[in-house]
């Protein structure tokens, strides 16, 4: 299984970066050229809501995206370390793990931008999981190989 780790700062001139690394890694790896449009939206709503999460609640580590070949699938993860209340069983958007409310004094979710990221991330991933804990929130995202899934 080969990994690429990225990580950036929070600010959103990088999100476009991280954008252009996960579709040219999901290339190699053998997602579907029809499919790599959704890949790279998909990565950079997730990539903005961490970022946005990030500054909103005043957290200056880095975003952390994995990016993983597996056997049978190529998978995202997005991390932030903005705090969060657990893990819901249902959000608003449809999210399973999604955010419920909020983790601390003063925090601020950019005043409903998180659930909408979460909503549009749930339109274009089928197999998408939402974590949040205590030393921040995953999204995992993730998109079967050519070859790897039978087509109808």
């Amino acid at each position: 299984m080969a990994t690429v780790e990225l990580r950036f700062s929070a600010q959103p001139e990088h999100v476009r970066t991280a954008r252009l690394v996960a579709a040219a890694v999901a290339r190699r790896a053998g997602v579907d050229e029809a499919v790599l449009d959704e890949v790279r939206l998909a990565v950079g709503e997730a990539c903005s809501r961490a970022v946005g999460l990030h500054r909103s609640n005043g957290v200056t580590a880095p975003v952390r995206v994995l990016l993983s070949e597996e056997e049978k699938a190529f998978s995202i993860e997005v991390g932030d370390e903005v705090p969060g209340a657990g893990v819901a069983a249902a959000d608003a958007a449809g999210v399973p793990g999604a955010r419920s409310g909020a983790p601390a004094e003063g925090f601020d979710d950019a005043e409903g931008e998180d659930q909408m990221g979460l909503a549009v991330i749930s339109g274009l991933v089928d197999d998408v999981e939402v974590s949040a804990g205590e030393l921040g929130g995953i999204i995992r995202m993730s998109w079967p190989r050519t070859g790897s899934a039978e087509r109808v």
